[in-house]
């Protein structure tokens, strides 16, 4: 997790330095509905690499945004799931699919 002085001033700014990237803020959508393994999040996500999909979860994972899973299985079965934290964004990215609906709607 980044330290305070690490962080922009600005809460916004803030916000933004730790989901703003097109690929975080997706991959957030998918684990509100439920966990998921790597293959399954990038199968999901057309056109992440894998290097992105990688450098993404470990970012969200060292700011605390979600939890990696790893179960004692062969072969190992590493599964991705938000965390406390990230779960409190759930209202905001509500009210992003909300005013993209109706966005869309204004363009019909």
């Amino acid at each position: 997790m980044k330290k305070k002085e690490e962080l922009p001033d600005c809460p916004v700014a803030t916000t933004v330095s730790l989901i703003g990237s097109k690929w975080k803020l997706l991959i957030m959508r998918n684990l509100l509905v439920r966990p998921w393994r790597f293959n399954e999040l990038q199968r999901s996500l057309e056109g992440i690499s894998q290097k992105v999909l990688t450098d993404s979860l470990r970012s969200m994972e060292e700011d605390g945004i979600i939890t990696r899973t790893v179960f004692p299985e062969v072969p190992p079965r590493v599964e991705y799931a938000l965390s406390e934290l990230g779960e409190s964004m759930r209202p905001i990215i509500k009210s992003m699919e909300s005013w993209g609906t109706e966005y869309k709607k204004e363009l019909e």
